[in-house]
């Protein structure tokens, strides 16, 4: 199973979202290739109703903390609640200045 896999996984079975759009954006950035740890998260969730942005990462970082241990070095997050995400387009991630993409 892919990281990528492993992931929409762990945010489904903690979150039930309604839409899940979970992007590796490893290869953007100055990385081993192959390497799997720069994501991009857009996600849904009547979980997220009524709650601050902070605590809609926290419950992110919560479902993914397995990962969060293992490698897992950037992550961009979305969160939405259904109401919110009606006429959002996708997450898109700004290109990667460090390292040698530069």
């Amino acid at each position: 199973m892919s990281r990528v896999e492993r992931m929409t996984s762990q945010l489904e079975s903690s979150l039930s979202p309604t839409h899940v759009e979970l992007t590796d954006e490893s290869h953007q950035h100055n990385v081993p290739e192959g390497a799997q740890s720069h994501f991009n998260l857009l996600i849904v969730s009547e979980s997220f109703e009524g709650k601050r942005l902070v605590q809609r990462h926290q419950a992110v970082y919560r479902a993914l903390a397995e990962e969060l241990q293992s490698g897992l070095h950037a992550l961009t997050l979305k969160t939405l609640s259904p109401a919110e995400w009606q006429g959002e387009g996708p997450s898109i991630s700004p290109k990667c200045l460090g390292g040698s993409k530069s």
